[in-house]
């Protein structure tokens, strides 16, 4: 095996080798902790990969033996999940459908990478505007659009380019779609967690251009597509107000009300999904990266639709319909969660998270709006400047965080962070604030 002092030259050789300057330790690094085996130090990790992996690393129930041999099993085949069933298939579905999936949801969807997730969140949405209007009046589905958000991301493939709006290096020169973009009428925090902003003229606002996209596109409208929060355009949070408008219009325009949950659900809010903290139902979820298999799942709405994609074969497809390993190991990973309770740690240690950085907040200079529920926890510092020489002191000191739009610091722990360890990042987040109070 390549040793790890190694590493990053030979994948340099190959590719473009720009993550992250260490290599991690599969079996050294535990919990909340990466290992790196150049070095040998650890690293707080408030990264989790991109917010999917729920449960730290090595964790002890991954040991299991029966699940071990069944890992092993999957791993040494990959059949094609989309037409070629197996018992430890059909053991998965039941388990996400039965334990994750909320009521009144009965259709599922299942395929490898997040935007394809979206990718076919939105072919729902088509298909199923389509057949409202009349075949033969969207031009074999080209006047269709999606109504979507400023500061989204919904990934990087095909439909997907023509919504994702946040790093432009990410989507440039790639040709995208003209499709109806509004405000997003994003919630700013005060010291106290208290709103701070005008939000309802935030909201009159985005509730303006989303009327006036509808007269834009009569009868063309085929989803709403919204991230319940959004991640990586600046960890945006919406009232529950905003998404009971977004309701009415799905409702009153026939378009279907889709969330893209993919770095937000699967129990990282403290709940199974994030929207239900919100009370407001959608038609259509995207799910991805915490759930190692990425996929869809969509309410009895698309069965307005009788001959929907749900039930004419082949619509939306692909050869492995997800992956098996994944499956298996997603399977344990709900147990794991479930059994102990680890979304409602989620949720406590998002709490004293909060409150930890809102005091620092008032004690420190250079942050504020400090935001987040469970393990999904932001805040903003002065300028762009400021965050990226934030978050390289972050490095410095041993914690690991990711950039959220032009001015923010985002950190996604895993479900099993401690009070110690929370206590613990809030001291060396402290060490890399400068001192004195905010104005």
């Amino acid at each position: 095996m390549i040793s790890p002092q190694s590493v990053h030259e030979t994948l340099g050789r190959h590719q473009l080798a720009d993550g992250l300057p260490f290599v991690m330790d599969l079996e050294r690094s535990h919990g909340s902790w990466i290992y790196d085996s150049r070095t040998g130090e650890e690293f707080l990790d408030f990264f989790t990969c991109f917010a999917s992996w729920a449960i730290g690393y090595n964790h002890p129930g991954m040991k299991d033996e029966k699940f071990r041999a069944e890992l092993e099993l999957a791993a040494l085949n990959k059949p094609a999940n989309s037409d070629l069933y197996t018992s430890q298939m059909a053991d998965f579905v039941e388990t996400f459908a039965t334990r994750v999936t909320p009521e009144g949801f009965p259709h599922h969807f299942w395929i490898d990478g997040g935007a394809l997730a979206v990718e076919n969140a939105l072919k729902v949405a088509f298909d199923w505007k389509a057949q409202k209007v009349g075949i033969d009046q969207v031009n074999d589905g080209n006047d269709l659009v999606i109504l979507h958000f400023n500061a989204a991301f919904h990934g990087r493939s095909g439909y997907t380019m023509s919504l994702t709006n946040t790093v432009p290096d990410k989507i440039a020169l790639f040709p995208k779609f003209d499709w109806p973009r509004v405000h997003n009428p994003a919630i700013e925090f005060g010291p106290d967690g208290n709103i701070c902003n005008d939000i309802e003229a935030e909201e009159a606002r985005a509730c303006k251009e989303i009327e006036a996209a509808f007269e834009k596109y009569p009868n063309r409208i085929a989803g709403i597509l919204i991230e319940t929060m959004q991640g990586e355009g600046g960890d945006n949070h919406f009232r529950p107000e905003f998404f009971q408008a977004l309701r009415k219009y799905a409702d009153k325009h026939e378009a279907l009300l889709m969330f893209d949950e993919v770095q937000v659900g699967f129990f990282g809010s403290g709940t199974p999904w994030m929207w239900q903290q919100y009370g407001v139902a959608p038609d259509v979820v995207a799910f991805g990266k915490k759930t190692q298999v990425c996929g869809i799942y969509a309410s009895n709405r698309v069965d307005e639709v009788p001959e929907n994609v749900f039930v004419r074969s082949s619509r939306i497809n692909s050869t492995w319909g997800a992956n098996l390993v994944d499956m298996v190991r997603a399977k344990r990973i709900i147990e794991i969660i479930l059994d102990e309770k680890l979304h409602e740690n989620a949720a406590e240690r998002g709490k004293q998270f909060v409150q930890g950085l809102r005091d620092l907040a008032k004690e420190r200079s250079g942050i504020s709006n400090v935001r987040g529920v469970g393990t999904l926890v932001a805040f903003t510092c002065e300028n762009n400047a400021s965050r990226d020489a934030l978050l390289s002191n972050l490095m410095d000191n041993k914690i690991l965080a990711l950039a959220s739009g032009e001015e923010s610091v985002r950190f996604r722990m895993s479900m099993v962070v401690t009070a110690d360890e929370i206590n613990l990042a809030l001291e060396r987040i402290g060490a890399c604030l400068p001192t004195g109070a905010s104005a």
